[in-house]
């Protein structure tokens, strides 16, 4: 794909590689961006590249497809609806996630 910019240069990955929710994460000011529109981000940011892991990287559209929430009120809402949608699509894959969605850590 073509992407805007290389998702491990600079504006990809402010000078070090970083994965998945990391980098949806840092293309918002929690101090200014919120309520925040599902639709919006995508708008602005939907063909921009996400890393999953060393050998995969998608659009964040593609992350969107499963977003169930159509505002996000808050950095933590964003962050739990975005960790579900990535999760439930195989785009999660951090050792240990699994205990601290179901509770047990």
């Amino acid at each position: 794909m073509d992407w805007p910019h290389d998702p491990d240069g600079e504006q990809g990955s402010e000078g070090r590689r970083k994965y998945g929710h990391a980098v949806l994460a840092k293309k918002i000011d929690e101090e200014e961006d919120f309520p925040l529109s599902a639709a919006d981000y995508v708008e602005q940011y939907g063909d921009h590249p996400v890393r999953i892991d060393y050998e995969t990287v998608v659009p964040v559209e593609e992350i969107f497809e499963s977003v169930e929430k159509e505002e996000f009120a808050n950095f933590v809402e964003f962050h739990q609806e975005l960790g579900r949608a990535m999760r439930e699509n195989s785009y999660w894959f951090y050792e240990g996630a699994a205990q601290f969605v179901d509770g047990s850590a």
